[in-house]
């Protein structure tokens, strides 16, 4: 094997190392760094979402008077 030929095989594996490591990496922080959520928490969010909103924005200020007013 030539200098040449045993450098270019290096930088290849040294490409792959890099995005194996990429992956590795991107694998492992897939996760929340808070924690997870609470079940009744999210049974609450899905159950809110499946309501039609009551307030509505139509205007600069519109929302937050309505929230004062609740």
């Amino acid at each position: 094997m030539t200098t040449k030929a045993f450098e270019k095989s290096i930088q290849k594996l040294s490409s792959e190392i890099s995005t194996l490591r990429s992956f590795v990496i991107e694998s492992v922080r897939n996760e929340d760094d808070e924690g997870e959520y609470k079940g009744s928490f999210l049974k609450n969010v899905r159950k809110m979402l499946k309501q039609q909103p009551t307030l509505s924005y139509s205007g600069k200020g519109s929302l937050l008077r309505q929230l004062r007013r609740l």
